[in-house]
């Protein structure tokens, strides 16, 4: 007899799904950059933490990726990898664990696929080169970088996005695969960016924003989840996450056409990649010699302020964002009748609209927590102080 399990169907297996990004600026060490060896109450785990802070422009700001990862005092501890292929490339299907005691052995880590390991450059040898250090454990890795990582070092972060409900609201976190040394020495070119996979219904354009010349776009990320109402599903779901698409308010025909082509979904639900930029705190919009005001002028001519000063003083925070600026879909090289041509990433009819919900978020209604109605309802566009009725006719 065959025997009975709650297993819930995977509807998404998430491949073909992106979520990965990259930040490139000055390393911010600041009082609560790094946690190190800190206890769990009610358990003998010892762990680290990393909230990495890169100011990544005028524009992103300063945006926060992290690592957490530690390790029981008092038990056997080991750390799940991948194998290799005999030409080199990991071997997805092979998995196997070690003994976390292991973590450093050279003729057991030469065995292991190469996207297991957190990989850091931010030292130089005496010619000035970057070299290499690879690790296993999250742990390591953070106390590496505790150690030699400075304030204002020009950095690349590269990471996977994660989703997640925290107290009823959708929580997104940077997730750190690498850090190295930048090249890069213009600030001008410092940046945030990232490639996220999404899915859009009818539902998906939301309402306009003309202060801040951006349509809201409500869409699907899908990521893994453990437990639904303290019950059991271990099932990527998707998840409401509202997006932002800018606009040129003056080119109203042409945005029509754009939103139309990119957002608008007339049946099913549609799968699209695209790329995109964050804003997050500590992003300023900087002022130019035109938005003194006479005062400050008078003040420059007097050389009571330089310049630069007053254009400080005059420039405006834009305090606590946390936005997700979509900019263009992503393109993939496919073999088309022996010919690689660029394909755009956007499918429609990929899934059906029922494929969004499963059974489980449906049972015992009546306690329904506030993450299930944040699923099961339309994304709030907050902030939108205002509409405009020609994207209503898309």
């Amino acid at each position: 007899m065959a025997k009975k399990t709650n297993k819930v169907a995977n509807k998404f297996d998430k491949k073909g799904f992106m979520n990965s990004f990259t930040l490139i600026g000055k390393a911010k060490i600041g009082n609560y950059t790094f946690k190190i060896d800190e206890k769990a109450k009610d358990s003998d785990w010892l762990y680290s933490k990393l909230k990495l802070g890169v100011d990544c422009g005028e524009k992103c700001g300063t945006v926060y990726a992290e690592l957490m990862g530690g390790y029981g005092t008092e038990r056997d501890n080991v750390i799940f990898v991948i194998g290799k292929k005999p030409d080199g490339t990991d071997d997805y299907e092979n998995k196997y664990e070690i003994s976390f005691e292991d973590r450093f052995n050279e003729k057991i880590l030469a065995d292991i696929g190469e996207s297991k390991f957190i990989k850091v450059g931010i030292e130089v040898d005496a010619k000035g080169n970057t070299y290499t250090k690879k690790f296993l454990s999250v742990y390591d890795v953070i106390n590496y970088v505790q150690e030699n990582l400075k304030e204002g070092m020009v950095i690349n972060v590269k990471g996977k996005l994660t989703y997640s409900y925290y107290n009823g609201k959708l929580e997104v976190k940077k997730n750190i695969t690498s850090i190295f040394l930048s090249k890069v020495e213009d600030p001008k070119d410092y940046t945030a960016i990232f490639t996220q996979t999404i899915l859009l219904t009818k539902d998906s354009v939301g309402e306009v924003d003309v202060d801040k010349s951006i349509v809201n776009i409500n869409a699907k990320v899908v990521d893994y989840v453990k437990e639904w109402n303290k019950k059991e599903v271990k099932v990527n779901i998707p998840l409401n996450k509202s997006f932002e698409y800018e606009i040129d308010m003056t080119k109203k025909e042409l945005t029509q056409k754009k939103i139309a082509r990119l957002f608008k979904v007339d049946d099913d639900v549609t799968m699209a990649t695209f790329r995109g930029i964050f804003v997050e705190g500590g992003a300023t919009v900087q002022a130019t010699e035109d938005d003194l005001t006479d005062d400050l002028k008078e003040m420059v001519e007097l050389e009571i302020y330089s310049l630069d000063e007053a254009l400080a003083i005059c420039s405006e925070s834009t305090g606590k964002e946390r936005r997700m600026i979509l900019t263009a879909p992503v393109s993939k090289k496919v073999e088309i009748e022996g010919v690689e041509k660029p394909v755009l990433q956007i499918f429609e009819n990929k899934f059906k609209e029922e494929d969004l919900m499963y059974d489980f978020m449906f049972e015992e209604a009546e306690v329904k927590t506030d993450a299930e109605d944040d699923l099961v309802d339309a994304v709030d566009a907050s902030d939108v102080e205002s509409d405009d009725e020609w994207l209503k006719n898309l």
